[in-house]
């Protein structure tokens, strides 16, 4: 979730990663305009399936992606509102980097995973689905698995550590959430929804949108990542879900009546019916979980007993829990400048080295490719 992107400064441009989709194809020239246009998950995944698992009422099916075919696997758990191809450009990298497979999870009511009770995003919920798409991908025959999960993702990756959901369980990375600085901007995160567009005209205005307006800060990560946030309306006015666009109508009710409020009536069902697209997901209903993402998460992350990776946008970032276990050397910590909240889509290149060297150091897999891992001092 972006609960900390009106915090952020914009920076300066982070770097494109290398090996993928070369960042000086998208530097535009003078008089050139930015191309938006939307790519597809095959240019970074090798495979796409739905996987198919058993609750007490009925079969739900997640949408996986993955890529690589052996060493330990990276389950990757997006950040709240976004899905799993937010990951599409750092697997890529990573996979180039160290001998690992890799699988993203679109997460219960997001992306085009499909379950009965969409609206369920309670922790424990969320943690359980973790541990059952691994068993139906994998049954008995568990590989090693390292879970890497941002903002609510990371959220989640800790709750199911700390639940043992993941007998294979090699080590944990959890990027730009710490508990004091999440509970400090729940009270800020409905303004913010409510700041963002509630439409947009195309999937290329979507993914302008994100870029210009800081959510993402990597046009290659934009293009493919913004697909799996947004959908397409319905076709006409009477079958749009009409709280999809509350924040437009709710203006209405504020206008006095009479020729001024029969006007605004008709531009607002002008932009419904010339409506594209909308959020896949209205997070502002999901507010009353925020708490059980977050409450407690420090002590948690402390408690889980594997090796653990923090990577963080800002060190004001941390929290007094994680400051005192920081300097007890109870998990690493790496700090990534110049990075928005989506650290993994802004800069997926230093995220894929931090994660590599990481990996490499505690002996779980090896690097490839003559990538050379340099460790960090924290």
């Amino acid at each position: 979730m972006e609960k900390q992107l009106h915090l952020s400064r914009l920076p300066s441009r982070p770097p494109m990663p290398t090996g993928v989709q070369s960042g000086s194809k998208m530097r535009m020239g003078p008089g050139r305009k930015r191309d938006f246009s939307p790519v597809p998950w095959s240019q970074y995944f090798e495979s796409m399936e739905d996987v198919e698992v058993e609750n007490e009422s009925s079969k739900d099916s997640f949408r996986i992606y993955r890529i690589g075919s052996e060493g330990p696997v990276l389950l990757l758990l997006h950040g709240g509102g976004h899905s799993a191809l937010s990951w599409a450009v750092f697997s890529a990298v990573i996979f180039n980097r160290i001998n690992c497979r890799v699988v993203a999870i679109d997460l219960r009511g997001h992306g085009d995973t499909k379950v009965k009770n969409s609206e369920d995003l309670s922790a424990e919920t969320m943690s359980k689905d973790v541990g059952k798409v691994i068993e139906a991908i994998y049954g008995e025959d568990l590989p090693p698995i390292m879970l890497i999960g941002h903002s609510m993702g990371g959220a989640i990756a800790v709750h199911a550590a700390a639940s043992n959901l993941v007998p294979s369980l090699l080590g944990l990375c959890v990027i730009d959430v710490v508990e004091g600085t999440a509970m400090d901007a729940l009270n800020s995160m409905q303004n913010f929804l409510r700041s963002r567009p509630k439409t947009f005209r195309s999937l290329e205005n979507a993914i302008e949108w994100s870029v210009k307006s800081g959510q993402i800060r990597n046009l290659e990560s934009a293009k493919v990542s913004m697909v799996g946030q947004v959908k397409k309306c319905e076709d006409h006015l009477s079958s749009v879900d009409s709280k999809a666009f509350e924040g437009i109508i709710e203006e209405e009710e504020e206008e006095e009546e009479g020729e001024s409020n029969n006007k605004r009536k008709k531009e607002d069902d002008l932009e419904l019916k010339e409506c594209s697209y909308t959020w896949r997901i209205e997070l502002a209903k999901t507010e009353k979980y925020w708490d059980g993402w977050f409450r407690g998460l420090s002590n948690l992350f402390l408690s889980c007993s594997v090796p653990k990776l923090l990577l963080l946008a800002g060190v004001d970032r941390l929290d007094k829990d994680l400051t005192i276990g920081q300097m007890q050397g109870k998990f690493q910590m790496q700090v990534l400048p110049q990075c928005g909240h989506a650290v993994h889509e802004d800069a997926p290149e230093k995220v894929a080295e931090a994660l590599a060297a990481f990996m490499v150091r505690h002996k779980f897999t090896e690097s490839k490719g003559g990538f050379q891992c340099l460790f960090p001092a924290c």
